[in-house]
Order: structure tokens, then C-alpha cells, then sequence
């Protein structure tokens, strides 16, 4: 691989790609030029405050952004069963990270959360660079679930309950309900008996309001949700505050640079209500183009998932769906006021360099699905049964 293809809009090959891998890959190519533009202007006010230098969180989400497209290249370049093949380590590694923020003196906090770790001067979040592995994996478990044991399946069930539990305790509520609805969404489109969703159901709805009463600022949060103008200034100053942000773009936006929320009225502008600047600026209008982009997006990753013809590779096309077309919404409902206030980054939205690489490695994951589930380019699979008759060994 030359250093023209470690770049995707440099590589020429992509004409011999699928229809459908060629789409998403322009997709997420202007998802990610869109982002870039309004972070720009959301985080200019708040990086030359803090920096002195406006350009500061730009430059460094740039950085972030060569190094993301270099891992999106190559998967989008390397079969899909090389990926499968290691993914458990990556996701036991990164559930060791999560436990390791964990740790007093180990994690870093933010909002009372720990979910950070520092690795040098590289901040480290597990709970994000997780995800596109727990997709990998939960699609293996699922897409095999009749040939494996039950010794098998109750151990990797065991590791996505450790996963969504260390995630809660950092605490982080949004990402394990995303992480935890990722999951269950890809074993009903595997087909699992309804009784065993069923009860996972209820187990998550009953973890979500156990975690809701015990900590405090999830239960001001949900009230705030409620009727955030009983405490404008208080714990609803922030929806208040994004509200009016998306309110003052009316139809067509105030101008590209000319918000006035992001003037430190609405706190953390540039990552988890990033799209309230967003919808300032660009209005309704832009508003719904950015949801007609998601909407096609997601229309391309089921219509990838329905042409696979490989079970494992359609429950990965359905869960890189979930997680990033899942995460999107959520952080609009969010940011308009339709659900909680969490703390959701927006894929290639948010100021992040941890949110990036998952973002990116998520949308390869898809785009390499595209690409091995066409008849154009027909990628040799290993089947279950070799040729000496021995079932090899999955896991």
C-alpha cells in the first residue's frame, strides 16, 4: 500500500468498487468535510479563550483526522475476515481500559465522569473506541449462535455485560444504552428466540432506572428534561441555552461564523451540542439537509446488510448502522430538547480525536461490507467446514 492509497480521495481503485461502497465512501467523505467546517466555528470563541489561539482545537481534530483516514484506508483495503479475526482482543483490551478509568488516580474526569485515561499526552476513551469492536464481535456471537455452545455463548454474553456495566459505572448512561441497543438490535436481526430479548429488554430498562436513582444528576437531568424552564439557570440552562440556539436559526440560519450561543452562553458547544451551533447557523434548512444525509446513509447501510449474502457480515453492516446513524440522533434529540441531556458526541461532528477514529473505523467497517458483498469483487470467505470435515474453531 503507497502512501496515495493511505489517503481514500487519492485512491484511484475505487472505481472497481461496489455502486454501493463508492456512495458511502462520498457520504462519509462530506460528513466529514461538514463537520470540520462547523467545528471550525464552533470552537474558534472557546479555543482562543482558553489557548489563545482560535485555531487550536481545528489544527489538533485535523491531526486526528489524517491519522483516523490512514486505519479507514487500510480496512477498507483488508478482508473483512482478518478484522473479525481480531477482534475480541481489541474489545478485551479496550474493556480492560474501561475499568483501568476506573481506578482513582488512573482516570481522568470530565463532568464527574471518569472516562478518560492519558497515555502521554494522548487522551484515551474506551468507552468510544469500543464500539466498532463490540459490533465486530456481537455479529460474530449472533451470526453463529446455533453452532456454538452454551459454555461459549454465556462467556462472551458475560464480556458485553462487563462492557456495558464498566461503561455505567465511569458513569456514562448514554453510551451503555447506545452500546446496549447496539447489541440487542444485532441479535434480533440474527433471529435470537424472542424470549431471550425479551428478558434482556427488561434487564436493560430496569439497569437504565436503577442508575437513574441512584445518581443524582442523572435524576435533575431527566426533571430538567422535563420542563427546563423551571430552572433556566440551573440544571436546565444548558437545554435552555441550546434550545435557543436552534430556535434563533429559523429557516435558513444566522450565517456560516455568526452564532451567538457559541459566545459562551451555550457550554460545550464544540462537542455534545454541536449540532445546536450547527442548526444556529445553518437553519432548518441546513438542519434537514444534514438529516436527509443520514437518512441516505442509513438507507445504504441496510440495502449493504439485505445484498450480504454472508449472515456475519449483514449483522456488521446493521450494527456499524445502529451505532452511527443511532449516535446522530440521539445527540439531535438531544440537542433539541427530545430527549435527556447526555453526553453523546456527533460522529465527525465533535471535537475529538477518540470520537474520530471510531467514527471513521465504524464507516470502513461498512464500506468493506459493500465492498465483499458485490459481485464485482468477490473476496474468498473460510467456510466452518474444511475440507478434512473438522469444524474449525470460531472463537
Amino acid at each position: 500500500m503507497n502512501l496515495r492509497q493511505l489517503i481514500p480521495i487519492f485512491d484511484s481503485s475505487v472505481a472497481t468498487w461496489a455502486i454501493e461502497a463508492r456512495l458511502l465512501r462520498w457520504l462519509t467523505m462530506i460528513w466529514l468535510f461538514c463537520g470540520l467546517i462547523v467545528l471550525f466555528s464552533a470552537s474558534y470563541p472557546v479555543a482562543d479563550e482558553r489557548h489563545g489561539d482560535g485555531m487550536y482545537y481545528f489544527k489538533r481534530q485535523i491531526i486526528w483526522v489524517l491519522v483516523s483516514l490512514i486505519i479507514f484506508n487500510i480496512i477498507v483495503n483488508l478482508p473483512l475476515r482478518k478484522v473479525l479475526g481480531v477482534s475480541h482482543w481489541f474489545l478485551l483490551l479496550f474493556l480492560g481500559l474501561i475499568f483501568v478509568t476506573l481506578i482513582p488516580g488512573l482516570g481522568k474526569k470530565a463532568f464527574d465522569a471518569a472516562r478518560w485515561i492519558a497515555v502521554g499526552p494522548i487522551p484515551i476513551q474506551p468507552s468510544e473506541l469500543i464500539k466498532p469492536f463490540l459490533v465486530l464481535q456481537s455479529a460474530r456471537l449472533f451470526g453463529q449462535w446455533e453452532r456454538l455452545s452454551w459454555g461459549v455463548r454465556l462467556s462472551w454474553l458475560g464480556v458485553f455485560c462487563l462492557v456495558l456495566l464498566g461503561i455505567l459505572a465511569q458513569p456514562n448512561l448514554s453510551t451503555t444504552a447506545l452500546c446496549g441497543m447496539t447489541i440487542w438490535l444485532i441479535a434480533l436481526a440474527a433471529g435470537i428466540p424472542s424470549k431471550y430479548l425479551g428478558g434482556t429488554a427488561l434487564g436493560g430498562v430496569v439497569l437504565a432506572l436503577l442508575s437513574i436513582s441512584i445518581k443524582e444528576y442523572q435524576r435533575r437531568r431527566v426533571m430538567s428534561f422535563l420542563n427546563p424552564w423551571a430552572d433556566a439557570t440551573g440544571d436546565g440552562y444548558q437545554l435552555v441555552q441550546s434550545l435557543l440556539a436552534v430556535g434563533s436559526g429559523k429557516t435558513w440560519g444566522v450565517g456560516f461564523g455568526l452564532s451567538q450561543q457559541k459566545l459562551f452562553y451555550l457550554p460545550i458547544q464544540d462537542t455534545d451540542f454541536i449540532f445546536a451551533i450547527f442548526a444556529e447557523e445553518f437553519g432548518f434548512i441546513g438542519s434537514m439537509l444534514l438529516l436527509l444525509l443520514l437518512a441516505v446513509f442509513a438507507t445504504l447501510g441496510l440495502i449493504v446488510a439485505f445484498k450480504a449474502k454472508n449472515t456475519i457480515h449483514r449483522l456488521v453492516a446493521i450494527g456499524i448502522t445502529v451505532v452511527l446513524i443511532g449516535q446522530s440522533l440521539l445527540h439531535i434529540g438531544v440537542a433539541t430538547g427530545a430527549l435527556p441531556t447526555t453526553g453523546l458526541p456527533l460522529p465527525m461532528f465533535s471535537y475529538g480525536g477518540n470520537s474520530m477514529i471510531a467514527s471513521l473505523v465504524a464507516a470502513a467497517l461498512l464500506i468493506r461490507v459493500a465492498r465483499e458483498s458485490s459481485e464485482a469483487e468477490v473476496v474468498p470467505l473460510r467456510t466452518t467446514q474444511p475440507d478434512n470435515g473438522r469444524k474449525r474453531r470460531i472463537f
